[in-house]
């Protein structure tokens, strides 16, 4: 007779004891912490917003899954570490993932499968794509317990690599492969207002000038008195950019690319400020390599391609390995160079934490369908996955390290738990490790969660 269950072999005996192992514990998942984002979601509405945008041409009456399921179903799948819509077919028993379905764990239905995760990614069209960058925008709006007097927009792109030969992917002699390059744009609190495929080149500044026209023509609907910043590096330093900002009152304050003409007025500050690190080296022989001095200097010019001078600010360092000069061009005022450059400008690095976060945390760069309007699709998938983690960490107090803690470790600790599921006449019963070392912050996350509420 052939065991169901085998012992796990290979496992030496401990203080004589031999240990036999075997996978029949019954309903038990991996990922017991998944109910806490299951909360999450559910007062975010996150899922019924995006299918909300989405056109289901199935028969009603044959529908099992819908279209809020599968898209709640790969949110949270993505959450937990299963970034692609394979893993469906094995979590779609998982009686953790039943639960944050809205399933009972052992009689109700089983999740939707890999096909029909398919089927839904490669649906939408461009005019139901740009359905739910709308959606994501108004996302992000509600997410502002009260309208702020200004935000300011972090604009910045990243690399994916393609899987293939798939649309819209170009070769790349800088990254040595084909890909994309995704614009993403957050805020700078960290939260994510859009992401769009593209190709692997650089964006022109009517490209540019036609995302942030339609982000902030959504912003500006739900918002109508908010003052917006745009931030970006040299790649949005635009001339039309600039100009329809000029024009509708917005600021803006991007990198430069350094030119012959911005090194003329920089010449004296560069020799100046080499030759106080030189005294100081020569001072103090023994200086670390991260002591630099830094100085700055505001003056007005412009590119060949502007109609105007602009404000432009220097910021010149002088270290051990020589002097750099780097640019910005703003049109914000009344701030003075190393403001603008040290506090406003720089500010914008942290935006490279929350690509981090959005592309490798949450594997936002699986984009391995052959149709771009699929791969689309998957970038709002892993958007909205984004904004559960997000919304996660702003139930938790302020001064706790799990506010700012990094996706993986909040998934590592706070997710990969053992759960072992009971189904019941009148209830559902969940089993948690007696062991978990963070057994408070859940308890303590879990009493928290009408915070979220002021997020919808």
């Amino acid at each position: 007779m052939v065991d169901p269950a085998p012992l796990l072999p290979g496992l030496s005996p401990v203080c004589g004891k031999p240990l036999h192992a075997r996978f029949d514990g019954g309903l038990v998942s991996s990922d017991g912490g998944l109910l806490l984002f299951r909360e999450v979601e559910a007062r975010l509405g996150l899922a019924a917003r995006l299918a909300a945008g989405m056109n289901d041409g199935r028969d009603p009456d044959r529908v099992t899954h819908t279209a809020a399921d599968i898209i709640r179903f790969r949110m949270l799948g993505i959450v937990a570490g299963y970034e692609d819509g394979n893993d469906c077919n094995a979590l779609r028993t998982d009686p953790v993932f039943k639960l944050a379905a809205g399933r009972l764990p052992e009689s109700g239905d089983r999740l939707c499968s890999q096909s029909t995760v398919s089927r839904l990614e490669n649906t939408p069209s461009r005019t139901t794509l740009y359905r739910l960058g709308r959606a994501l925008v108004d996302q992000y709006c509600a997410s502002y317990p009260k309208v702020p007097g200004r935000i300011v927009l972090d604009l910045d792109d990243t690399f994916d690599a393609a899987h293939g030969q798939q649309q819209m992917s170009l070769f790349n002699a800088h990254y040595d492969e084909r890909g994309f390059q995704p614009i993403v744009i957050f805020d700078d609190t960290g939260r994510l207002v859009t992401a769009v495929l593209r190709p692997t080149k650089r964006p022109s500044g009517r490209e540019i000038l036609t995302l942030i026209k339609r982000v902030v023509e959504r912003i500006r609907a739900n918002m109508p008195n908010v003052r917006i910043t745009l931030r970006g590096d040299g790649h949005y330093a635009c001339p039309e950019v600039m100009v329809w900002c000029e024009a509708e009152g917005h600021k803006y304050i991007f990198g430069l690319p350094g030119t012959s003409t911005y090194h003329k007025h920089v010449t004296e500050l560069s020799a100046s400020t080499l030759a106080r690190f030189q005294v100081m080296k020569a001072a103090d022989p023994m200086l670390p390599e991260e002591i630099k001095v830094r100085r700055y200097k505001e003056f007005y010019d412009g590119a060949k391609s502007w109609t105007r001078v602009r404000r432009c600010v220097a910021r010149v360092e002088a270290g051990s390995q020589g002097v750099d000069v780097r640019y910005i061009v703003t049109n914000i005022e009344g701030s003075n160079p190393k403001r603008l450059y040290a506090d406003i400008y720089c500010a914008r690095g942290q935006m490279e934490n929350h690509i981090k976060s959005y592309k490798r945390h949450l594997a936002a760069d699986r984009t391995s369908c052959s149709e771009a309007t699929a791969n689309q699709f998957r970038l709002f998938l892993h958007a909205g996955a984004y904004w559960l983690v997000w919304a996660f960490q702003q139930t938790v107090p302020k001064r706790s390290r799990w506010r700012t803690a990094q996706f993986d470790t909040i998934r590592l600790k706070l997710i990969k738990l053992g759960a072992r599921v009971e189904e019941l006449k009148k209830a559902v019963r969940i089993h948690l490790p007696a062991a978990c070392p963070f057994e408070p912050i859940m308890r303590c996350i879990a009493g928290r969660f009408h915070l979220v509420r002021m997020l919808t």
